[in-house]
């Protein structure tokens, strides 16, 4: 294999210790446990084997097969126009809360773990990965009728998942936790991936300057089924204002869920949210660091036990 115009590292030493994803993709093996992804796989300018990471249904039948591959899912689709996550990334936050119980002296084993993934998706990945690394139940909730019906068919096609995870709509897009979580229900932790951006013209250019960096010229047009739906990527007042808003709804369950957590994409939100944290009187406060490429990003978790 020529890498003579750049050093291709075999390990994604980033990625958390048991993600199954830190080795570079072995094409063939995913190919042979998902033949439709081979007409998708490319020689890229390193002369490695790769895809097209701007062509969306590539990006699809890749993720098809790690899933397949990797925890034995036979069927998974998203529909078009929704995001389709990038799995290793997905898996380090599973891994990285695996921590945290073990920190907090909770065997991550335990098949009585039971969450909560605000914002589930059509693509269910979290509860997916969760369910098949820990054997953990999971509700994952959503205000999206058709991400709800997607990730309802995924577990009615894996039938080893339909004990396990449970999809619940939310009815009243102002609430987070409210109209989710039942009376006398006991969660280990709540998952959130919050939208990014505070306008759709904002999660629009952010979008083209993701896919500029990556193809190294100027876009100025991205294809409509690449970056996900409007719910998926913006919320009014972006991140920064959905963090604090579960934060804050968060209290009125302080019994019902022993780690509250979200991703938090700018580093910038942190001095706000852990004084939004500091004046609901969470008694643990914690950031998770991940590493992810290129990017950083992190973990805020908190618990009022």
């Amino acid at each position: 294999m020529d890498r003579s115009k750049k050093n291709l590292p075999e390990t994604k030493s980033q990625l958390h210790p048991r993600n199954k994803h830190r080795d570079r993709y072995n094409f063939e093996a995913l190919c042979k446990d998902y033949p439709a992804l081979a007409p998708f796989v490319i020689r890229n300018k390193y002369n490695s084997e790769s895809i097209n990471f701007f062509d969306p249904q590539a990006v699809k039948a890749l993720n098809s097969a790690l899933l397949k591959h990797f925890y034995s899912i036979q069927y998974w689709d998203i529909p078009d126009g929704y995001l389709c996550p990038p799995i290793p990334g997905r898996a380090d936050y599973i891994h990285t809360l695996a921590d945290l119980l073990r920190d907090n002296e909770t065997n991550f084993a335990d098949t009585n773990i039971k969450c909560l993934d605000i914002g589930v998706g059509a693509n269910c990945i979290y509860p997916i990965i969760g369910y098949k690394e820990y054997g953990w139940a999971f509700v994952g909730s959503d205000i999206d009728k058709q991400a709800i019906n997607s990730a309802r068919q995924i577990i009615d096609r894996n039938p080893d998942l339909k004990d396990h995870i449970e999809i619940r709509l939310q009815t009243n897009p102002g609430s987070i936790f409210n109209g989710i979580i039942n009376q006398d229900e006991k969660f280990q932790f709540t998952i959130c991936n919050p939208p990014f951006h505070s306008s759709a013209g904002e999660a629009r250019k952010g979008t083209l300057r993701k896919l500029s960096n990556l193809k190294g010229t100027k876009t100025r047009k991205a294809k409509l089924n690449f970056g996900g739906q409007n719910n998926e990527l913006w919320c009014e007042g972006g991140e920064k204002l959905f963090v604090r808003k579960m934060i804050e709804e968060s209290v009125q369950f302080a019994n019902s869920c022993v780690w509250f957590t979200t991703l938090v994409s700018k580093e910038t939100n942190l001095p706000g949210i852990y004084k939004t944290l500091k004046k609901v009187k969470a008694k643990q406060i914690k950031t998770l660091n991940m590493g992810q490429g290129n990017k950083k990003s992190r973990i805020v978790a908190w618990s009022f036990q």
